[in-house]
């Protein structure tokens, strides 16, 4: 079998040096596969992201990228670094927020950005911007100004600057959070479609009603910043005590099947079913 494309050796991450946002960490992704990053807000998700993504890099422990280390000195150390060229072109980061990520005067400027710091002529520029507006639907958002659209086509455009540089590797934190059922839906079947072209996509999410469609796979991050469990995600689903530990649902709430059944704190024991998925 191939090297793993991502792989986390026991890896800790603290803040100011004393608030520990990930405790021996150790993880590996294959090319081509879907993993969901569980947990409650406060878990770790978001830095896990970050590390995978070279924003910032361990207090100990190792991450190898494509079979590299990935160190803060092999980044910065010299200007024209081919690996971190290399693996800016193979990475691409969906913030939870949007505003972070959005920055150009136009729709279009914010996504031939990447695309331009590639070097590629100006007419793969222009294709590739071109070809994402198409995909994504956007074609009349394209000279709006980032800044004024809504937040699920904020999200779309922040999707569509990154896929514009082909990444293998799409790395997204809580990409739901805000979204309307409609953008929702548009989203995991973007997801399911990029898993299909072979992409590795890695999603870091609570939400319990997406997991299942877009990743076979799903790693469960305790409120201790440790990783609870990797297993396949209808395992994960099924197992009540571990959802219950980490803070993933309310503990008056069981599964039957793809049901959630909700138990009201009323006199008359009324319930309540949620669909799941």
């Amino acid at each position: 079998m191939d090297e793993p494309i991502i792989d986390l050796r026991n890896v800790t991450y603290s803040y100011v040096g004393r608030i520990d946002a990930l405790k021996g960490i150790s993880l590996k992704v294959e090319a081509g596969e879907q993993v969901s990053i569980m947990g409650a807000n406060g878990s770790g998700k978001s830095t896990l992201l970050a590390i995978m993504d070279g924003l910032v890099f361990p207090t100990s422990g190792e991450y190898y990228a494509f079979g590299q280390m990935v160190t803060e000195d092999a980044f910065d150390s010299i200007k024209d670094n081919p690996f971190r060229a290399y693996f800016r072109k193979k990475v691409g980061f969906v913030f939870q927020n949007s505003d972070v990520q959005l920055f150009s005067s136009t729709v279009y400027e914010e996504i031939a950005f990447g695309p331009l710091q590639m070097d590629l002529p100006a007419e793969e520029v222009k294709s590739r911007v071109e070809d994402v507006i198409n995909m994504m639907d956007i074609a009349k958002l394209r000279d709006r100004a980032p800044h004024t659209l809504s937040g699920g086509e904020k999200k779309k455009v922040c999707i569509a600057s990154v896929l514009a540089t082909n990444p293998d590797v799409l790395l997204l934190d809580e990409p739901t959070a805000g979204l309307d059922p409609r953008t929702q839906l548009w989203l995991i079947e973007l997801l399911q479609e990029l898993a299909e072209a072979g992409k590795t996509v890695v999603t870091a999410t609570h939400d319990l009603d997406i997991i299942e469609q877009i990743s076979k796979r799903a790693v469960v991050m305790g409120e201790d910043h440790t990783i609870k469990v990797d297993r396949k995600t209808t395992e994960v689903l099924s197992d009540l005590e571990l959802l219950l530990a980490t803070n993933l649902i309310h503990k008056h709430m069981h599964r039957h099947g793809t049901i959630a059944h909700q138990h009201r704190h009323t006199h008359d024991e009324t319930h309540s079913h949620k669909h799941l998925g």
